[in-house]
Order: C-alpha cells, then sequence, then structure tokens
C-alpha cells in the first residue's frame, strides 16, 4: 500500500510550487495541458485526493470551524479568535487554528490540511502575500466544491462570501481629523504598500480628511513601509526608516500610523530624536492592543473591536451552515445561483490616551 502523499511532497517531488500543484489537480487553465497531465497522472499514481474538501456535507457533521489568520502573536487577531470561540462554543462548535505566517504556500497546504474532513467551514484573514500575488484560486475551489468561508480583516472583492470588515476608512478619517482639530499643521502618515487592503483603505481616509479641511496632502508627508519581509523581526530597520523620515520632515507635529507597531516605534523614535509626545509631536495609531495600551506615553488608537469582529464572522458561519442543513443543500457550486452574501462593518472609535493633546 502506497503512504498516503501531501499537496507539499508531490510540489517537491515535481519540482513546482504549491500553487502551481494545486490549481493543476483543481483543473485551472491557467496551468500548461502537460504539466497538468503530469502532477494528476503523480497524484493519481498516489492516489492523491485533491477533492477532500469537497466531502459530502451530508455525511461530515464535524462541528468544527477552521480559523486561518497570518499571525498568532499579533493581539487584534488573538482577540478575534476569543470572540470566534465564545460564539463557536456556545452554539456548539468546536475551532481550530491554523497559520499562514503571511505565506501564500502556507495558506494553501494550512487550507488543505485542515478541509480534509476535519472542519464544516473556514474563516479567515487573507496572508499579505496572497494579496500581493493576488491568486485566490484556493479560495476559489474551497467555495466551489461546498464549503464556505467567511472573511475578516483582509478581504477582497474578487472573492464571493461573507465578510466582517471594520471601516478602515472612517475610522482613519476619525483619526486624521482629530489631529488637525488638536491644531496640527502638519500630519503625516505611516502606512503599508498598497497591496495590503486595509492600509490602502486607511491611506484613503487619511487623504479624505485633508479634502474635507480643504487642505492638501503633501507626498512627503507619507512614508509607505514595505513589511514583506516581518517587521516584528526586523524592528532596527523599521526605527531606521522612521528616525530618516522625522528627520527629513522636522516640521511634523502630528502622525497618524496605520496600526500600533508603526505608531509606538515612531513615538520611540521621536523621543530619541528629542521630540516630546504629545507637546512636540501628537500620535494616533490603529488597533487598539497591547502595545498602545502600555506604550510610554500610552497610545491613542482607533479601536478595531477585534472580538466583536470574531464573533460576527463566526455567527455568519454558523449561520450559513444551519441555513445549508436545513436546505439539504451545498453552499454554492459552479452549477448554482450564488447565494446573497452579507457585509457586515463594524464601526470604529477612537480611544484617546497620552499621546494626543
Amino acid at each position: 500500500m502506497k503512504k498516503k502523499i501531501t499537496l507539499k511532497q508531490i510540489a517537491k517531488e515535481l519540482d513546482v510550487s504549491v500553487s502551481t500543484v494545486s490549481k493543476a489537480l483543481s483543473g485551472s487553465k491557467e496551468i500548461s495541458e502537460d504539466t497538468t497531465q503530469k502532477i494528476q497522472a503523480f497524484a493519481k499514481l498516489y492516489n492523491y485526493k485533491p477533492n477532500n474538501i469537497a466531502l459530502s456535507l451530508k455525511n461530515r457533521k464535524t462541528k468544527t470551524i477552521g480559523i486561518l489568520i497570518p499571525e498568532i502573536v499579533h493581539h487584534f487577531f488573538s482577540t478575534v479568535i476569543r470572540g470566534i470561540e465564545r460564539v463557536a462554543n456556545r452554539r456548539g462548535y468546536n475551532v481550530i487554528v491554523g497559520l499562514s505566517n503571511e505565506s501564500f504556500t502556507k495558506e494553501i497546504i494550512n487550507m488543505e490540511m485542515l478541509a480534509n474532513g476535519s472542519i464544516d467551514g473556514f474563516i479567515l484573514s487573507i496572508s499579505k502575500e496572497t494579496l500581493l500575488k493576488q491568486d485566490y484560486h484556493h479560495f476559489h475551489a474551497t467555495i466551489n466544491q461546498g464549503m464556505p468561508i467567511v472573511m475578516f480583516d483582509r478581504v477582497v472583492d474578487e472573492v464571493e462570501c461573507d465578510k466582517v470588515i471594520v471601516d478602515d476608512f472612517i475610522g482613519a478619517v476619525k483619526a486624521v481629523n482629530k489631529l488637525i482639530e488638536n491644531n496640527c499643521k502638519n500630519v503625516a502618515l505611516i502606512t503599508t504598500m498598497d497591496y495590503v487592503s486595509v492600509g490602502k483603505l486607511r491611506t484613503q481616509g487619511y487623504l479624505k480628511a485633508f479634502e474635507d479641511h480643504g487642505m492638501e496632502a503633501n507626498p512627503n508627508m507619507i512614508l509607505k513601509i514595505d513589511d514583506s519581509l516581518n517587521v516584528e523581526n526586523h524592528l532596527e530597520l523599521l526605527e531606521a526608516e522612521i528616525a530618516q523620515f522625522l528627520k527629513s520632515n522636522p516640521s511634523i507635529d502630528g502622525l497618524f500610523a496605520v496600526n500600533e507597531l508603526y505608531a509606538v516605534t515612531a513615538m520611540k523614535v521621536a523621543k530619541k530624536l528629542g521630540l516630546k509626545v504629545p507637546d512636540d509631536i501628537q500620535v494616533i495609531g490603529f488597533t487598539d492592543g497591547v502595545l498602545s495600551k502600555h506604550a510610554t506615553p500610552s497610545l491613542t488608537t482607533v479601536s478595531q473591536h477585534g472580538q466583536k469582529m470574531g464573533e460576527q464572522a463566526a455567527n455568519l458561519l454558523i449561520d450559513r451552515l444551519e441555513a445549508e442543513d436545513a436546505e439539504g443543500q451545498q453552499y454554492f457550486t459552479n452549477n448554482d445561483e450564488k447565494r446573497d452574501f452579507i457585509k457586515l462593518v463594524i464601526e470604529t472609535e477612537i480611544i484617546e490616551r497620552e499621546s494626543t493633546k
């Protein structure tokens, strides 16, 4: 009897990427016919079952939800998991957590592993590498084979499913409005590259606040951090970038950062440069996590309400699963009419602390 083989092992044996194997096994036209035939023949030889996601929903009642997140140590994601668990346990479901570690390949492997008869549906936030590649075939394949997905925080319009987000755009507008109303004349922005959807929306909110006040944003006052590397493991590089940014723009008296790590690092750098927070420079971050509460001075932030987001996502998925069970139908396949999907938007609020006046 042949030993069971995995998606990753097939990729290694045939010297192709996991994505190529995944696409070939799902019949994607993006992969050449020769490569598809080779991969499918190899999979058949080793009795690999690419459609394990599509185990009959009638027979599979695991009462378990799969959670897939980009980072395990991030306070925001831990609060989302808490919210999911709270609702899931109350409604008789268990949860299994998988970690993509911001990797496209790990995201695919984790989805395959969790979907192998272990769970009934996914709650997930997309990895940065997947957003950069804009390759969502694994989400489409999962949905088309009958397994519901609820996306939260990092979501994309290209995948039709239920979604839970905070209003990143309005949250950023509120933050920048507060700085302007606090008499900051030169408000800067520290953000991500535009491929990270939440960073892009928060950047748009920053620009809208300027527009609402009849002001023109200065492009030199915007620092975009290339965090394709995990900046939490390269804090010295992050500090150096922010230090150069503040030195190049000595007139900055207000700063909005799209996450709390950037904000807290900016406060640390500002103090090293002899600036006082909030007297010389006022700072607001996004995500009300542990860093915000325990920074010196404590950080004014836009709260994301992670636990509420998790609770809403869990209710959406379980409602979807139980409705499908009651109807005796699958989620939807390519041959079905697409269902009406729900997009819940959770309002943000400013949590005022010592980094603003």
